[in-house]
């Protein structure tokens, strides 16, 4: 059995623990390192986990280490880890966003099989995308075992360059705030020609919701299903051309590559001893 513990009992950390529970994983193999009280409680009665205030009391054991914390904690929190590592040598989990591979083998030590994984808040309701990267240390069945581990949240794809894991982010890590901001832009429309807001926004979340699941059921190309709603001369092109008019493809470009640049930029900034 595959003992999996987790640093921080966060909200990722919990949509996690909560579908490995759902796909089999014995309560008894997790454990959870959580500083704040209340929160384990929480955790301990939700899940029937073992919980810790203590990183090193919840990794004594685990095969797995998935770190669920903030990037700009990660740096403080390998010296607590450091002996526990060297140890059990765990497979190492890193869903913080920014955070590097050299810089997690710097601070937990370059002898460990690390997983670097970027998932995006829908994992809170099992609808998760994931993209994931890992180092030469990593085994086959490592391999397998993290896939399992995010899996258990939505989709999971691997890249074999880890620079491509800033474009996971900008695509589906900050993607989830673009249709967000669709929606919300569409309920103001829709308000500003005299709908209910309530009518407005139930009609544009049922619409995005209805077009990305006919994207993953059907198979289809977005550009097919597209071209399938657009009568010529009709209402749909002329919502189209509008948005052709206004750059619509330019401006999601610059927002993807504006997200990728940031995920650099995080990185760079835990180098600075400043």
């Amino acid at each position: 059995m595959t003992r999996i513990a987790f640093i921080g009992g966060g909200n990722m950390a919990r949509s996690l623990i909560g579908g490995l529970l759902k796909t089999g994983v014995a309560a008894s193999s997790i454990t959870v390192a959580e500083p704040r009280a209340e929160a384990r409680q929480e955790l301990g009665r939700d899940f029937a986990i073992a919980c810790y205030a203590e990183n090193r009391l919840a990794a004594a054991e685990a095969d797995v280490l998935v770190l669920a914390v903030k990037p700009q904690i990660m740096p403080a929190i390998h010296a607590e880890l450091r002996d526990t590592l060297a140890r059990q040598r765990p497979m190492l989990i890193s869903i913080a966003a920014g955070v590097r591979i050299d810089q997690l083998e710097r601070w937990f030590g370059h002898a460990l099989a690390i997983v670097r994984c970027m998932p995006n808040t829908p994992a809170l309701i099992g609808a998760g995308a994931t993209g994931l990267f890992a180092n030469r240390r990593v085994s086959p069945e490592q391999r397998a075992q993290a896939q399992h581990i995010m899996d258990a949240v939505g989709l999971t794809r691997w890249v074999e360059d880890e620079s491509l894991i800033d474009t996971v982010t900008g695509i589906s890590g900050s993607g989830p705030a673009y249709f967000f901001a669709m929606v919300e832009a569409l309920e103001d429309a829709a308000f500003s020609q005299g709908m209910s807001r309530e009518a407005a926004r139930a009609l544009a979340a049922q619409t995005c919701l209805g077009a990305g699941r006919m994207l993953v059921e059907t198979g289809e190309d977005p550009g097919v299903l597209r071209q399938r709603v657009t009568s010529p001369n009709g209402t749909t092109q002329a919502a189209l051309e509008s948005l052709a008019a206004d750059h619509f493809h330019q401006i999601i470009a610059r927002a993807v590559a504006a997200a990728t640049r940031r995920g650099a930029e995080l990185a760079a900034a835990l180098d600075d001893p400043s």
